[in-house]
């Protein structure tokens, strides 16, 4: 394919014809892997921060899971120390993703990471960082890991990564423009994170009826399951007869529960198999009571379940309230041990207590519930979005397809 006027074709695609490819050992100054033995005995509640790879994440250092090591012992390490601007990569769990040290850590040190040391006078920390966890820069990775079922990343193979180099005006420009990108998605993790803890603290008052929506004053009670509604089981078609199987009617398992409200399948099952089963109407709520037990969906549609999923039919309660209170109960309380963890039946959903209030009242709960759900899903929509525009940016940004002026 030919290259367009003012662009070459280099070992990583295609580039502006002002800018340069060069290794990253070429642009910096050091490249190592920190302190390499453990030492708990050195371990502390205070002292000299150290990092490892599950602090390191893309673009960012976590410092909530922090560890601490005695002054005396980080001493003998002091070549390792970490600079403010330096890049800290994993090399295990998920090799090469990136963050970068922030000045409060200057002096830190960390445990077993890569350490890529800029020289700040051909390349910028934070346009580096962008580019090593962007898709192209990963893909380096994906392509030079070794070892068996715990893959990693050596020193020596960091080294050999090619990385383009345009100005650095235009490298600040473009990590400018990636990291205002990266603001706005940390905004939007941290109000989807606080509404999300809103929702919880709604949940807790209204659904224990410590706190009443306004003109709500009637006593609730507690009732069985198996007072409010008919349970039905789910099954699973012969799997040997090929007729059964094939496209026609959704059929759910405990891993289609995806979302509050679930119309797709894997697998669907033909018309003769769903005439030997009672199809479960659309708006019904399901409940798995196999295996991962309490997962919540309605149908979407006219369905069927296997054998782990139970419908509540002929309800004589919301079931949007139901959904939300069965989200909150301990069901180890009813169940029994099984070999693959404690298991519910029919007899034994039954049994299940939930405190009710008025039809009203829980219809007037539930309202306000799927609201946050629905301002949850507006917000968690967005974020998928600001990711995708986040992706096509580094794409277009960090291999000079758009320039910025």
């Amino acid at each position: 394919m030919a290259v367009k006027p003012g662009y070459k074709q280099t070992e990583i695609g295609v580039v502006p014809m002002q800018w340069e490819v060069k290794s990253l050992t070429e642009i910096a100054e050091k490249i190592m892997v920190g302190i390499a033995s453990a030492a708990t005995h050195a371990y502390r509640v205070k002292g000299v921060p150290m990092f490892r790879n599950q602090n390191v994440k893309a673009g960012k250092l976590d410092d909530s899971d922090l560890l601490f090591i005695a002054p005396e012992y980080e001493i003998t390490f002091k070549n390792k120390r970490l600079r403010s601007g330096d890049l800290l990569t994993m090399r295990t769990g998920y090799p090469g993703v990136t963050a970068i040290v922030p000045p409060q850590y200057d002096s830190a040190q960390s445990f077993t990471t890569l350490i890529t040391r800029p020289n700040h006078r051909e390349v910028d920390s934070s346009f580096l960082c962008h580019y090593i966890n962007s898709e192209i820069g990963q893909r380096f990775f994906t392509q030079s890991q070794i070892g068996g079922a715990q893959k990693n990343v050596n020193a020596g193979t960091l080294r050999m990564m090619p990385v383009p180099i345009p100005s650095l005006s235009e490298q600040r420009a473009i990590a400018t423009a990636l990291s205002d990108v990266d603001e706005l998605l940390g905004a939007l993790e941290r109000l989807i994170a606080k509404k999300r803890d809103l929702k919880l603290a709604a949940m807790q008052q209204l659904l224990t009826g410590q706190t009443r929506l306004s003109g709500f004053h009637s006593e609730w009670e507690v009732k069985r399951l198996g007072e409010i509604c008919d349970i039905a089981m789910g099954r699973t078609p012969a799997r040997l007869n090929k007729k059964f199987w094939g496209r026609g009617y959704k059929w759910l398992s405990i891993a289609d529960f995806q979302g509050k409200v679930v119309s797709e399948s894997k697998e669907e099952i033909t018309e003769l198999a769903a005439s030997t089963m009672e199809v479960i109407p659309k708006g019904t709520l399901l409940m798995s009571f196999k295996l991962s037990i309490g997962r919540l969906c309605f149908a979407g549609c006219d369905l069927y379940t296997n054998e782990a999923i139970c419908s509540f039919k002929n309800l004589q309660a919301s079931g949007e309230f139901l959904y939300y209170a069965l989200g909150r109960t301990d069901f180890s309380l009813y169940g029994k041990q099984a070999v693959k963890g404690y298991t519910l039946n029919k007899e034994s959903l039954k049994i299940v207590e939930v405190d009710l209030p008025s039809l009203p009242e829980q219809t007037a709960i539930a309202s306000v519930l799927s609201d946050m759900d629905a301002e949850l899903a507006v917000l968690e929509q967005r974020l998928a979005k600001t990711r995708v525009l986040k992706q096509g940016m580094m794409q277009e940004l960090l291999t000079g397809r758009t320039r910025l002026v």
